[in-house]
């Protein structure tokens, strides 16, 4: 049965948590909201959790042992019930376990735990995935929020600032959702991307392999959501022009490249977790405001 989860804290912020998908719904921070509010007639969704794959697949299946399985765009963690482990007024973290449906999916015995942690004027999301079966577990995870553009209001030019200088070009999302090796160049200078809804008008924007541990949502008028990025290696920016919303995605990995007829486990980017072993990755949001402290 499907619960929505209200976490608190003593500043005032507030994140609401569907138990279903273990989707985030809304997050309040310095009075602003940060979260878009999800409209079935553009999107019905605002943050689904993405596992055990990211992204499409090759006609929507994956290779295990020689044999198919309908593993399809973002796996299926995202179209789960969640049970809720552990709670406070705070935090919550949520399960998910192998179940006779997973098992028909992706034949790998699993627990994935989805963590919410309200911080003062933050936000931490993490996905713990453990390898409970007896063979190594090969996965790809990912957080997929989408965030209100404009933010906070403002009508200025809003900018993805990151860390450190990135490649200046994106790979080309090929029909089925694949990962062509043609590029497309996007209008980043040094370390700053000005957003335009054009950009995100055929596909998505996958930075792979990012140099940068962390980065900006700025709204050119002195407002930024922060994101610190712990073992997500890539980054991915999508929308649904002109949806008032942008899509700030981490990811382990990514979609099957046109190339690749592989099994799962020898897709690129996919992860190897041993029997017994746990791995950890997380995102902290968190948002400036100078009006906010002024």
């Amino acid at each position: 049965m499907n619960e929505t989860i209200l976490l608190r804290n003593t500043v005032g912020d507030s994140a609401e948590i569907d138990s279903f998908g273990a989707e985030l719904m809304s997050w309040r921070a310095r009075g602003t909201d940060l979260v878009w509010r999800k409209d079935p007639s553009i999107w019905d969704q605002s943050a689904p959790i993405l596992f055990p794959v990211v992204g499409w697949t090759r006609d929507g299946t994956a290779r295990v042992n020689g044999k198919t399985y309908p593993l399809t765009l973002h796996g299926f963690a995202w179209k789960k019930q969640f049970s809720i482990r552990d709670r406070s007024d705070d935090f919550v973290r949520l399960a998910l376990d192998a179940d006779e449906e997973t098992l028909r999916l992706y034949p790998f015995e699993f627990e994935l735990l989805v963590e919410f942690r309200l911080l003062e004027s933050g936000l931490e999301n993490a996905l713990v995935v453990m390898n409970n079966g007896s063979k190594p577990l090969p996965y790809a995870c990912g957080l997929h929020p989408a965030f209100n553009w404009p933010m906070a209001g403002s009508k200025a030019t809003h900018s993805i600032v990151f860390e450190k200088p990135e490649r200046g070009e994106v790979p080309v999302i090929a029909p089925g959702g694949l990962f062509s090796k043609r590029t497309r160049p996007v209008p980043l200078r040094g370390d700053t991307l000005l957003l335009a809804a054009e950009l995100m008008k055929n596909d998505a924007l996958c930075f792979r392999d990012v140099n940068s541990r962390a980065l900006a949502f700025d709204n050119g008028a002195g407002a930024r959501l922060e994101v610190q990025l712990e073992d997500f290696p890539h980054i991915a920016f999508w929308s649904l022009p002109p949806a008032p919303y942008l899509c700030i995605e981490p990811w382990t990995g990514f979609g099957d490249p046109e190339d690749f007829f592989g099994e799962l486990a020898e897709k690129p980017s996919m992860r190897l977790l041993a029997p017994g072993e746990r791995a950890r990755h997380a995102a902290t949001f968190r948002f400036e405001s100078s009006e906010a402290l002024a």
